[in-house]
C-alpha cells in the first residue's frame, strides 16, 4: 500500500512539473511573440563570434560563368567595416539566415530581375505583420548552430568513419531475449540484463564522446526540416516557388526525421521533460547512436540537396531582416539601378547618409564624371567616400539605399583607404598601398561591369613630390581604363593636375573662437581655406610655433621653394 502512495505521490509531482514546463514554455512563446512585434524596426544588438564570421566568410562561393554577380574583396570590406554593416541590417534567427544575408551583401547581384524579386519579397514581408511573425517564429524554431557555419560541420562531417549497427542490434537482441529469460529464471534473466545494460552503458560514453561534435550539426539539419514543413503550411503566395522546391528537397530526407527523437529532442525554444526519459533510453540501447549513422550515410548521399534547402529558407529570412532594416532607417529608397550607355552620367543621390552614422549629415551627389574631394582632416572626406560605397553595395545587393533618390548603373566595388602595414609579412604601408591601387588598376581594365572605385590618400605612404607625381598618374589612368573613380586627398595640387578627369568638391570647415566647427556638407570646387595651422593654434601650441609655420607656408605658395 505504502508502495502504490509512493508511487502516486511521484507521478503527481511528474505531472506538475510536466505542467510547469508547459505554462513556462508557453510564456516564453509569448514574451517571443511580443518582442517581434514591439522590436521591428529597431537597431539590432547581436553579437558574433569570430569564428562564425570567419566561417561564413570562408564559404562564400565564387560566381559561375553564368552567374552575372562580383563578390567584394577582403580589402573593400575591412574599408567599409563590413562587419558593423552586416551586424546593422541582420535580424535572423536562424543559422540559414544569418549566412545567406551575409552571402547577399558580400555578392553584388547585377540582374534587375532579381532585384525586383528581392524588393517585392521585402515589401510584402514589410506589410504584412501577421504572415511576417508566423515565419519569424519557425526560423526561431531553426535556431543557429553554434560557433561555426553549418557548412564547416557538414566538412568535418565528411572524414567521419561510418559505423554498422550491428553490434547495437545484436546487443538489442540479447536484451529481449533477457527479458524473456526472467519469466523462465528471474534471477538469470535479471543478472544477464543488467550485464548488458551496464556494456551498454559503458561503451555508450565512449561512441557519445566520438559522435558528439557532430550531433549539433544533426539537431540543426531536423529542426530545419521540421520548420520547413511548417513554412511551407503558411501558404504565402509570395514564396510558394521557393517552398515548392524546399518541398522537392525535404523528401529526400524522410528517412533521416524518422525516428529522429532518438538522437535529440526538443526544439530551440521547447524544454521537453520527456527528454530525461529519452536520456535514459538512448543510453540503454544506442538508440540515438545507431539513428546518427543512419542520418550520416543520407547526409553524404544528399549534401547538396540539403544545402540548396538550406539556402531557399535563409533566402525567405534574409528578406524579412532587409525589411526590418528598411523600417529602422530614418529613411530610404529602392535604388533605381540598370544599364546606360555612359553610367557615370546617370549617377545620382538626394539626401545620401552613412547608415552606420548616428545623426548622420545627408548630402545631394550628381557627379558628370569621376570625383575629387578635398578638405581638411575630420572635415567628412572619407565617411562621404564611404557613404557612397556602401550605398552602392546595398543598391546592387537588398535594393534598400539610406536617401530620398539613388540612381546608378551597375559597378564592381572596389576600395583603397583603410589600410595598415602588414607586420606578419614584413611588408611597410607604401607597398600594401600600391599594391592595393593595382589591384583597382587591373580590376579596371578587365572585361565585363565597370569599376567604381573609391581611394582615399593616394599614396600618403611616401614623400610629397613623388606622391603628387605618381597619385597624378595613377588617378589619371584609373579614370581613363573606364571606372569610376572617388578619391580624396590632402594634396591642392591635384585638384590642378587631375582636372582634366576629375571634378573637383570639397568639404570645408569654420573656426570660430576655440571651436572648430564642421558642417560635413558637400560643395562643387577645390577646398580654398588652409586651416591646419590654425588648428594648432585650437589647440593650445605656442604662438611662435604657430607663426612660423605660418610664415614658412606662406614663403613656399609665393616662391616654391622651402626656408
Amino acid at each position: 500500500m505504502e508502495y502504490l502512495i509512493l508511487l502516486a505521490v511521484m507521478l503527481i509531482l511528474f505531472l506538475f512539473w510536466v505542467i510547469a514546463n508547459l505554462i513556462r514554455e508557453r510564456q516564453s512563446r509569448q514574451r517571443f511573440l511580443a518582442k517581434l512585434k514591439n522590436e521591428y524596426g529597431k537597431r539590432p544588438e547581436k553579437q558574433y563570434p569570430v569564428e562564425r564570421l570567419l566561417s561564413m566568410e570562408r564559404h562564400l562561393e565564387e560566381p559561375s560563368a553564368s552567374q552575372d554577380t562580383y563578390i567584394l574583396d577582403d580589402i573593400t570590406c575591412n574599408d567599409l567595416d563590413f562587419e558593423r554593416l552586416f551586424l546593422r541590417i541582420d535580424r535572423c534567427f536562424s543559422a540559414a539566415g544569418e549566412e545567406e544575408l551575409y552571402r547577399i551583401l558580400r555578392t553584388s547581384c547585377f540582374d534587375p530581375e532579381e532585384l525586383q524579386n528581392r524588393r517585392k519579397l521585402i515589401e510584402y514581408f514589410s506589410g504584412h505583420e501577421e504572415e511576417r511573425i508566423r515565419l519569424q517564429m519557425y526560423f526561431a524554431g531553426i535556431g543557429r548552430s553554434g560557433k561555426y557555419s553549418v557548412r564547416d560541420y557538414l566538412d568535418l562531417i565528411r572524414d567521419l568513419d561510418y559505423k554498422s549497427p550491428a553490434t547495437d542490434i545484436c546487443v538489442i537482441g540479447l536484451m529481449i531475449a533477457s527479458v524473456i529469460l526472467m519469466f523462465f529464471n528471474g534471477s538469470v534473466g535479471l543478472f544477464c540484463l543488467i550485464g548488458l545494460l551496464i556494456f551498454n552503458f559503458i561503451t555508450y560514453f565512449r561512441e557519445k564522446e566520438k559522435i558528439s561534435p557532430y550531433i549539433t550539426t544533426f539537431s540543426y539539419l531536423l529542426r530545419l526540416l521540421v520548420q520547413a514543413k511548417g513554412i511551407e503550411s503558411c501558404g504565402i503566395e509570395e514564396i510558394r516557388e521557393i517552398c515548392d522546391r524546399i518541398r522537392e528537397r525535404r523528401e529526400k530526407f524522410r528517412s533521416f526525421e524518422r525516428f529522429s527523437g532518438f538522437l535529440t529532442g526538443g526544439d530551440q525554444l521547447s524544454s521537453n521533460p520527456m527528454d530525461v526519459v529519452m536520456d535514459y533510453l538512448r543510453m540503454g540501447l544506442h538508440l540515438n547512436i545507431m539513428k546518427f549513422y543512419s542520418m550520416l550515410k543520407t547526409v553524404r548521399q544528399e549534401e547538396k540537396e540539403m544545402i540548396a534547402m538550406m539556402d531557399d529558407l535563409g533566402y525567405i529570412e534574409a528578406m524579412i531582416s532587409a525589411g526590418e532594416f528598411a523600417a529602422s532607417l530614418p529613411y530610404y529608397c529602392w535604388a533605381e539601378t540598370g544599364a546606360a550607355e555612359n553610367e557615370k552620367e546617370r549617377f545620382s543621390a538626394k539626401e545620401l547618409y552613412h547608415p552606420l552614422v548616428k545623426e548622420a549629415v545627408a548630402n545631394d551627389v550628381a557627379p558628370k564624371g569621376n570625383m575629387l574631394l578635398t578638405g581638411s582632416n575630420a572635415s567628412g572626406k572619407s565617411t562621404f567616400l564611404k557613404t557612397v560605397a556602401i550605398a552602392q553595395i546595398l543598391a546592387q545587393s537588398l535594393g534598400i539605399v539610406p536617401a530620398r533618390e539613388y540612381i546608378t548603373g551597375f559597378y564592381r566595388v572596389c576600395t583603397s583607404m583603410a589600410l595598415r602595414d602588414d607586420l606578419s609579412g614584413g611588408r611597410s604601408y607604401f607597398i600594401v598601398e600600391i599594391e592595393s591601387l593595382k589591384r583597382i588598376a587591373d580590376d579596371a581594365k578587365t572585361h565585363g561591369r565597370s569599376v567604381m572605385c573609391f581611394v582615399d590618400e593616394v599614396l600618403r605612404g611616401t614623400n610629397t613630390v613623388e606622391r603628387i607625381s605618381a597619385s597624378t598618374q595613377i588617378l589619371e589612368s584609373i579614370a581613363k581604363s573606364g571606372a569610376f573613380c572617388f578619391a580624396a586627398t590632402h594634396d591642392i595640387e591635384l585638384t590642378e593636375l587631375l582636372e582634366s578627369c576629375f571634378e573637383n568638391y570639397h568639404f570645408r570647415e569654420e573656426i570660430r573662437g576655440d571651436d572648430v566647427c564642421f558642417d560635413y556638407k558637400l560643395r562643387q570646387g577645390r577646398a580654398g581655406s588652409r586651416n591646419a595651422i590654425r588648428l594648432l593654434s585650437v589647440m593650445g601650441y605656442d604662438e611662435q610655433i604657430i607663426d612660423k609655420a605660418n610664415a614658412r607656408a606662406e614663403h613656399f605658395l609665393q616662391t616654391g621653394e622651402w626656408k
